[in-house]
């Protein structure tokens, strides 16, 4: 998908009074904007209508030379990550220059109210050390961030909450942890036992509250996820294949015992024994659920049923993923996260697409409830 097309950028020497933008209104006189809106299927940007988000004709002023004006980061790991985040902005604004001790790559954009600058770690390259990196570099160039978000992928952990692919879970803080827990990180004591120690500071209220707006919102009034994936679609088509829901008969969920047949063809389940099925009850949608609680981080792939498991019922953890250690202490934000596997040895990547954009069209639906600042 071509996300990288925008208008023609200029700046005003300085915004006109109130008057003298209803005397421009009134004539219609064709204004140039110093930013675009993403265009449909064809993906060509148009120009913005007079009307802002807010309601306010200011923003057609905002200089967008000035990297203070963006005051959300938001972070990926993976590619596919970032190609669904970006997808969902609502308009693409024209790279700022940087400086050359700062390697990341930035997209920068609009969500709603909300001015985004998007990062994604380095290809190839991943754990709390890269994501540690990232976050702070981006907050160094871009000093007006007010908080920040963690989107992408994890291993769901299925057993207290009715957890299934294609979910998504964001950390929340509960019992003494603020919402990530490094779970690998601690010391060996007597009896070869190992103790977690030190712990990850919560996401910042603004964010924290907007969560339980949105919670609330969601007991009367379905949430946009799916509506935000068919926008997707139809104006990027090329990304259906990649991002679509695979269907619900690919959504296996085996024994913990049970380890994957290591003689499946492209990493598939086909030889794997349907005997060792989880048996669940069907679901009445096919519509992602959201969960909230405490996500576990590492710096290792957790693909092991019994591990897993155990980590469950010490933890009382809903996901694993590989970076959000490395960014709540120095880069406050929170984590979301599409379910796109079990966290087990029947890893596959046929459900990161889908888990990708449903992580990032939650990420959005969030953003239109957090207050401008």
């Amino acid at each position: 998908m071509d996300l990288n097309a925008w208008g023609q950028m200029y700046k005003t020497r300085s915004a006109p009074s109130l008057a003298e933008h209803c005397a421009i209104n009134t004539q219609r006189t064709p204004v140039k904007r110093p930013y675009t809106e993403l265009g449909e299927a064809n993906h060509t940007p148009r120009p913005l209508r007079p009307e802002t988000p807010s309601g306010s004709s200011d923003r057609a002023y905002l200089d967008f030379s000035k990297h203070e004006i963006y005051t959300v980061g938001w972070i990926c790991a993976l590619p596919k990550e970032m190609a669904a985040s970006k997808a969902m902005l609502d308009e693409i604004h024209p790279p700022l220059p940087q400086d050359t001790s700062d390697p990341n790559s930035y997209t920068l954009g609009r969500i709603g109210i909300h001015n985004v600058v998007m990062a994604c770690l380095p290809a190839g390259v991943t754990g709390t050390v890269a994501a540690s990196r990232v976050g702070q570099q981006m907050r160094l160039t871009f000093k007006g961030i007010r908080f920040g978000l963690m989107v992408g992928i994890g291993g769901g952990v299925p057993g207290s909450k009715d957890i299934r692919l294609g979910d998504v879970v964001v950390g929340e803080p509960g019992d003494t942890f603020g919402g990530v827990i490094q779970y690998d990180f601690g010391k060996t004591v007597e009896d070869s036992k190992f103790r977690r120690t030190g712990s990850l500071n919560r996401p910042p209220d603004v964010l924290l509250t907007a969560v339980s707006r949105l919670r609330a919102n969601h007991y009367y009034t379905r949430p946009l996820l799916n509506d935000y994936l068919q926008k997707m679609v139809e104006r990027f088509p090329e990304s259906r294949s990649e991002f679509a829901h695979p269907g619900t008969k690919s959504d296996l969920l085996f024994n913990s015992e049970y380890d994957h047949e290591a003689n499946n063809p492209d990493g598939s389940c086909e030889k794997c024994s349907t005997d060792e099925l989880v048996v669940r009850d069907a679901r009445n949608s096919a519509s992602p659920q959201i969960h909230y609680g405490l996500i576990a981080a590492g710096n290792q792939v957790m693909r092991h049923g019994l591990t897993r498991d155990r980590l469950r019922k010490d933890l009382n953890v809903l996901c694993f993923e590989m970076e959000a250690a490395g960014l709540m202490d120095i880069f406050p934000c929170l984590v979301i996260r599409g379910i796109c596997d079990y966290a087990d040895s029947h890893k596959s990547k046929i459900w990161q697409g889908y888990a990708a954009a449903v992580a990032a069209a939650y990420a959005k639906e969030l953003l239109g409830v957090v207050s401008s600042g």
